[in-house]
């Protein structure tokens, strides 16, 4: 009882201890942690490349599960892996409290218990960028549904520190005012019931506030980068359009993929749209943004 106690107040205080890592990673998949507060060992999954050069800094994509899914289902479903060796940048697949996140208005377990995930990251990305493995101006969040809205959640609070994020079948689910734009690709199906394109719902079973409607979440990143409406197409299916603002003067853009039809998936080259696969979609564009100073 007395340790639940401690813990709950160290919890509480908000201290954050990152562990030493290793000095490099070998090429392959690797299971971690990052100790928060000195008891807690939350643990992800890392994927190395191939290395042509061994002591280079690399890129980062940190992909956050969907609500009551976990790491592994995340690094299975979206095939970022295999992006990953094509390309050279490393993926980190984190755990959220069980199975879940802090994204502000949901969802349940993470929201109930206050976790304070956006620490988490912070000392995940601390831990890479320490060891040398991460370069810190190529910092990118990707994630699905709840996992979409904790990937928003970070670039509200963390705006100086993540050069892009992209969210599929997420929602923005709390207060935002970054301190600097942020570059959004977004991806969302008009036949998701679980987070509606058009909004409503309930953002968890216990908090009623509707879900914002996708466009005004895209219109949101836009006009906090002044950047033009959403009418270049950049890729378009039978299924699916794609359209970006272009980038701005300081170089944040916003791109919405609509899957007519689509559902709360993850789209992988199969499904309503066989033409569209998210993930080196979303490479692409975190590749041509990488932080300013």
């Amino acid at each position: 009882m007395l340790r639940r106690v401690l813990l709950v107040l160290v919890l509480a205080a908000g201290l954050v201890h990152v562990p030493s890592l290793p000095a490099a990673a070998r090429p392959g998949t690797h299971e971690r942690a990052v100790t928060m507060y000195g008891v807690w060992d939350r643990p992800y999954l890392l994927h190395v490349p191939p290395a042509s050069e061994p002591s280079a800094r690399r890129p980062l994509v940190i992909a956050l599960h969907g609500g009551l899914n976990d790491m592994r289902h995340m690094r299975e479903s979206t095939g970022l892996d295999a992006v990953a060796d094509r390309n050279g940048f490393l993926v980190a697949y984190p755990d959220g409290f069980m199975r879940t996140w802090n994204a502000g208005g949901c969802c349940w377990f993470a929201r109930m218990a206050g976790i304070d995930d956006v620490a988490f990251l912070d000392a995940l990305i601390d831990g890479l960028v320490r060891e040398g493995l991460a370069d810190p101006a190529r910092i990118y969040l990707t994630g699905f549904s709840n996992g979409g809205g904790m990937a928003y959640r970070y670039a509200c609070e963390r705006a100086r520190r993540v050069a892009a994020v992209g969210v599929v079948s997420g929602s923005l689910a709390v207060e935002c005012a970054p301190r600097e734009p942020v570059s959004v690709m977004a991806f969302h199906g008009t036949a998701d019931f679980s987070v509606p394109f058009g909004g409503g719902g309930d953002q968890d079973w216990n908090n009623p506030v509707p879900f914002p409607p996708v466009r005004a979440v895209m219109d949101f990143w836009r006009e906090v980068a002044r950047l033009a409406p959403l009418r270049r197409i950049t890729l378009e299916t039978a299924k699916t359009v794609c359209r970006t603002t272009g980038p701005g003067r300081a170089g944040a853009e916003v791109e919405f993929c609509t899957i007519f039809d689509g559902g709360h998936e993850w789209p992988r080259g199969r499904g309503v749209d066989p033409e569209i696969d998210a993930s080196p979609l979303l490479w692409r564009f975190f590749s041509a943004h990488a932080r300013r100073g």
